[in-house]
């Protein structure tokens, strides 16, 4: 059977974003709300295939902003908004820090997102000299780096799977209705208005506003409005390796094992890591080389790259802790990166050409940790005309129009 009905807000894409966006807009109270997802078990969805790290150490305070209204949600605001409703509000989040280390050449800039990230109120944010990391962390190896910054607090990592469900189901509790059918088309008015989605089984929904949540395809959702400024996001691929690190000292008999509580720790060379569980087993990846990193779909997930493990990965991991020199490779996936080509950050904002197109997408890797405040931008915009919480104007469509990219320092 067709399904045939109209709602006030049409939500494409039913990931991280677009969730946050449903919750935080139904929490307004008023609108009928749908959302269209048809992977409706989140089978390749980006934000359950990544190391689900949180951070305030970015250079663009806009992104600082995002960030701390991500810890403040993850560990207060999830829980409130969904009282009275049966859900499992515990993301299981580490609060074991994140560790960015900088050699010679990058010290002056991490000095300065620093500053940034205080004026911004992430005060916990430390920078600590060779000396000083070796003393904290001495299972790392401190040749070569002039300086590391670690988030005392309010930084770690959690289970995205968890996050995504309990906004889901707090939406569905407050009316939310979500749709496993995917949107392939837009019928538009003669002012580029968007006047109904057309779906899978053809079934046209009708609609006063369309957000394009749709994550790695939301270039495509915009084409589908016709001739209009092109998003600029295309589906990339990221892989992420699992491993058991056997040996308790390294063979140099100075740096011991990484603990249960390792920070999500980013080497200079890009290449990072974290601790998972308690039983000596670790994440890592890195963004391919600029040459192998192409336009892919969910097809391609299936082959990971496992040379990057060999050639880049363990090398590097095994120079910065020792003794990751002997590991054993236990599992690996790959994941979808919805990539800005134009900035590699976010664009969240109305359409210039399509006057009831709002866009959240294009995060680039930060979606995960930047859904909660994107949700709560988002859903002011639509309710209340405007930004209160976090001003995103400068994430804004308008760049894309004017080709003026807003570049953000802590991309990896």
């Amino acid at each position: 059977m067709r399904l045939c009905f109209s709602c006030d807000v049409a939500v494409v894409g039913g990931g991280v974003i677009g969730t946050s966006v449903a919750l935080h807009l139904a929490a307004q109270g008023g609108a009928k709300i749908v959302v269209f997802e048809p992977d409706a078990k989140y089978t390749y969805a980006s934000a359950p295939r990544s190391a689900g790290g949180l951070r305030q150490q970015f250079s663009l305070p806009v992104n600082v902003e995002l960030s701390l209204y991500g810890i403040d949600f993850l560990k207060h605001g999830l829980r409130r908004m969904c009282e009275g409703v049966d859900v499992d509000t515990d993301v299981q989040f580490k609060e074991n820090g994140y560790l960015l280390l900088a050699t010679p050449d990058g010290e002056a800039a991490l000095r300065e997102n620093n500053a940034v990230q205080h004026s911004a109120g992430a005060g916990w944010i430390t920078l600590l000299g060779p000396t000083e990391l070796k003393a904290r962390f001495p299972w790392l190896s401190t040749d070569g780096v002039a300086v590391g910054s670690f988030g005392e607090r309010n930084e770690g990592y959690f289970d995205p799977w968890a996050l995504l469900q309990a906004m889901r189901k707090g939406a569905m509790a407050k009316g939310v209705r979500f749709v496993e059918r995917s949107v392939t088309a837009m019928r538009t008015a003669p002012d580029k208005r968007i006047a109904a989605v057309r779906l899978s089984d053809g079934t046209e929904v009708t609609t006063k506003t369309v957000v394009n949540a749709a994550g790695a395809w939301g270039g495509k959702v915009v084409d589908m409005c016709g001739e209009v400024t092109p998003l600029p996001v295309v589906p990339r691929k990221r892989c992420i390796f699992l491993f058991h690190a056997g040996v308790e000292v390294a063979s140099d008999g100075l740096h011991p094992r990484p603990p249960e509580n390792t920070p999500l720790t980013i080497d200079a060379s890009g290449v990072y890591f974290r601790s998972e569980g308690s039983r000596n087993r670790f994440l890592c990846g890195v963004s391919p080389r600029p040459e192998a990193d192409l336009d892919c779909d969910v097809d391609s997930l299936m082959d990971v790259d496992h040379d990057l493990f060999e050639d880049v990965i363990w090398p590097a991991l095994a120079d910065r802790a020792p003794a990751f020199e002997a590991i054993k490779l236990e599992s690996s996936w790959a994941g979808l990166y919805e990539y800005n080509t134009l900035d590699q950050n976010g664009v969240v904002g109305w359409h210039p050409d399509v006057p009831n197109l709002l866009v959240a997408c294009g995060f680039s890797g930060h979606g995960l940790q930047q859904a909660p405040g994107v949700g709560k931008a988002v859903a002011e915009l639509l309710s209340l005309g405007g930004y209160q919480t976090i001003d995103l104007s400068v994430l804004g469509y308008d760049r894309i129009s004017r080709n003026e990219p807003v570049f953000e320092r802590g991309i990896y």
